[in-house]
Parts: C-alpha cells; structure tokens; sequence
C-alpha cells in the first residue's frame, strides 16, 4: 500500500507546467517522525560529516557558501525509517518517469543537519560538467516549526533570481523542482533543521564545456 498522501498525477501536472512544487503532509505522520528519530539518532551517534561544494576532486568543504552536515541514506539503508522513504520516493519516481519521461534511474539522498545559524547561499543543483541530476528533492522532519525560526529554502522562479518563494522547513512539507533550472538557498536557521535532501538521477555523462 501506497504511503504517499497526495495525488500523483496532480504532482506531475504542475512540474509539467511550472517545474516546481510544494507538497504539504507528503508522508504519514509516523513515517516522518520515524525519520526524525532515526536522523536524530545517527547525528548524535557522529555519524554525520561536515558538507563540501563540488564533486569528486573539485570537492572541498566551503563554510562561507554552506555550513550544514550531512549523512548519506545508503549508509543507513537498513533503519525501516529509511527503507519506508525510499520505497515513497521510488514510487514518485516512477510515476514521474511514465508522465514525464524524465528517464529516472535512481535516487541519490542524504539526511541534513542545519545547527543553529547554518545556511547555505544560493545556487544550482546540477553541475557544469554533469547532467545526471535532474530533479531535487527536499523533505522535511521538523515539526511545529516556529515562524521565527529561520531555516526556509528560498525558490527563485526567474532567471534573474528577483522572483522567489520562501518554503517553512516543517515536518511531512514535500518540495520537488528542476535541478538544472530553479537557483535557491537555506536561509539561516535560527534552531536545528532537520531534513531528508536528494536528487533523482538519470544515466549521465561529462557535458562539452
């Protein structure tokens, strides 16, 4: 049984149109409080690492451009929390690759920990030299989210980045948008911000520039 609580061919309507969206209660309450749990419990463990920009020897740890810490789902894909998630977001994948033929292959994600006053400025979520990651996922655990509690993901919806929504970081909240097209950021949280944050991938290559 499915654990999605929204209309999928709703979902893909709107990506479609606009590239974006924002889901409230996404998942069943307990599932996200179960990933809350499960997230809490591995950051306490030390399990987490401290974020970097980049990808492979371009990687480096940037504290002026971001400043949360980060697990990878693969290396807790036993915790029932997480395999719950997955099985969701293949399911979301999957309709996705029927209505839109965005040729999906797989779900690369990782808990994120924003402590107290962390943020990260604005940018895109595909690289230059890669095309593989082709739409973002962002989901998340908090829950009673102050509103002055900072954190939210500011969408820019323009190319010259003067348009823009700002999304609560509230627990079950579900947001989707085009890796290569939506610039964005996370406002500095003003308490923990807990998230599951993640890009679906297709077969990618190197691009000619």
């Amino acid at each position: 049984m499915t654990a999605l609580q929204f209309e999928l061919d709703a979902v893909l309507d709107t990506l479609a149109d606009q590239g974006w969206i924002v889901i409230p209660r996404a998942l069943p309450a307990e599932l996200v409080a179960n990933l809350r749990e499960a997230c809490l419990q591995v950051w306490d463990d030390g399990r987490f690492h401290e974020a970097a920009t980049g990808r492979a020897d371009g990687q480096a740890r940037r504290a002026e451009i971001r400043s949360d810490s980060v697990l990878w789902l693969d290396q807790v894909d036993g915790l029932p929390a997480v395999r719950a998630y997955n099985a969701a977001m293949d399911e979301i994948m999957q309709a996705v690759n029927r209505g839109l033929y965005l040729g999906l292959t797989e779900l690369e994600s990782h808990f994120a920990v924003y402590p107290e006053g962390a943020f990260y400025k604005k940018h895109l979520d595909r690289f230059r030299d890669d095309d593989a990651r082709v739409l973002t996922t962002v989901f998340y655990l908090n829950e009673n989210w102050p509103a002055d509690g900072g954190g939210q993901i500011r969408l820019y919806l323009d190319n010259a980045c003067q348009e823009f929504i700002d999304v609560e970081p509230e627990a079950g909240t579900l947001v989707l948008f085009l890796a290569d097209r939506f610039w964005h950021e996370v406002l500095p949280a003003k308490q923990q911000r807990l998230s599951v944050t993640g890009w679906y991938r297709r077969q990618g290559g190197s691009l000619p520039w």
